[in-house]
This record gives structure tokens, sequence and C-alpha cells, in this order.
């Protein structure tokens, strides 16, 4: 395939994301074909998103992140893909990479992208999440999402992979009731994908796995760094543990 002819769809999943996606949106000038998947957002999401001209909004249910991400991949035109999250931003550096990895001669089937975790408006710098890399620009004809993974997804990408050097902003914590009510929904959406593998809880595990993940994120990841936001971030993330196997327990006890 000549790559001058090559274009690029940017995707977006949403869900009352009226907070982020007008600046997000606004930064996506280099993209061919830019679609938004909402599940039937009830803030001004879709207002903002349909005064774009540019921008294909679909709206369909939400079941679980990999499902909505495999269903968003097969809307897409373009063979080459650019995910990012509403709560994501683009440096101009990254921007700038992306479109000369993308023109150029392509050396992986994937790429990964470096995060900057913002704890509300500045920087988090332990915690366990000064390594989190996730991919985002991926060639959609060699890379699918797992369907065994429902939540804190897994591309699973046919061929070389490799890593952009700029990191995308990650605007995830904005305020401490909007994190908790994320982590708790992650955590219901884990122990549902734990039963559906056959996975039964243990009693133990309700406490020592919120525990050991606590303890590993702020000491052996240095979550003690970050002071009292290391504390809170630390603490909701081992949280949504709690809740994962709280919830395993409730749908094992149900089925019985």
């Amino acid at each position: 395939m000549n790559s001058e002819k090559q274009k690029l769809s940017v995707l977006i999943i949403t869900l009352n994301e009226e907070q982020h996606i007008k600046s997000l949106l606004e930064d996506l000038d280099f993209a061919d074909e830019i679609i938004v998947v909402d599940s039937y957002s009830t803030d001004k999401t879709i207002g903002i998103i349909e005064s774009f001209t540019n921008v294909k909004l679909i709206q369909n249910h939400f079941v679980n992140y990999t499902s909505q991400r495999n269903f968003a991949l097969d809307q897409a035109k373009n063979q080459w893909v650019l995910f990012i999250d509403a709560d994501e931003r683009l440096t101009p550096e990254l921007k700038s990479e992306i479109i000369a990895t993308f023109n150029s001669k392509k050396t992986a089937s994937a790429y990964f992208i470096y995060r900057i975790f913002m704890f509300e408006d500045s920087r988090l710098n332990f915690s366990g999440w000064q390594t989190d890399k996730i991919f985002r620009l991926f060639d959609k004809s060699k890379c699918r999402y797992n369907e065994e993974r429902t939540v804190h997804e897994k591309l699973i990408v046919k061929g070389p992979i490799a890593s952009l050097k700029n990191k995308i902003i990650h605007f995830s914590y904005s305020s401490y009731e909007d994190y908790k009510a994320k982590m708790r929904n992650y955590g219901i959406l884990k122990a549902n994908e734990k039963f559906s593998k056959g996975i039964r809880p243990y009693f133990s595990m309700l406490f020592l796995h919120p525990l050991y993940t606590f303890l590993y994120q702020f000491i052996m990841r240095f979550g003690f760094l970050d002071g009292r936001k290391g504390i809170i971030v630390c603490y909701l993330n081992a949280y949504s543990v709690y809740i994962r196997y709280k919830e395993l327990r409730r749908i094992t006890s149900s089925r019985i």
C-alpha cells in the first residue's frame, strides 16, 4: 500500500463527557475521520459533538469496554486508527510525533503511548502510574481487543510492537467522588469478568488482595512520594479491588 494514500481514523467512546469532549475534538484537526461512539449520554455531550461538522456520532448501548471499542473499530473506514479517550489530551510534541509516524514507513503494527496521570490539575509522579502505557495508534487489520477482558482492555496485536517517545496527558482524576465512582464501576465489571471465567471468591481475598494492592502501590511503587495524592489514589485503586471481590461474592451467592 502506498503510505501517501493512507488515512487515519480517530476513535473515541463516550458517556457523559461534557467536561472533556470539546477540548479533545478541537485538537484533532489532523484526522481524516473522527468517530465518537456514545453510550447514550444524558448531559451536554451529544450537543457538543453535534456542533462539530467533521465528527461522526454513533450511539451504541454499552455492554463493556471491550465490546464498545471493538464496535468502534468496525465503524472506521480507514486501516490505521488512533484510539483516544475523552479525558486524554495530546501534547503538541505527541501530536507531531503521531503525524510523523503515521506518514512515515511504519515499522510496527501497533504503538504504545505512555501516559501522564493528572490528579485534578497537577501531575501524579508515582503511585503505580509512572510506567502507565497503552496502545493508541495501530493497524486495525492486525489488532483486536480481547473479548475475554471486559475492563482494562487488552489489545491483541499480530506483528511488531513499538512505542512513541512523547506522552499523552490523562485527566482521569477530576474529583474524589468521580474517581471513586469510576473505580467502583471497574470493580463491578471485573467481578463479572471473573465470574464468566468460572473464578469463585475466597473470603480472605476480600481483604488480603485490596490490602496488598494498596501496600504495593504505596510502598513498592513509591506512592508515598506523592504525599496526600498518593494515599488517595492508592486507596481508591485498592477500593476497586475490594468491590471486585464483594461483587463476585454477591453474584456467586445469587446463582447458587
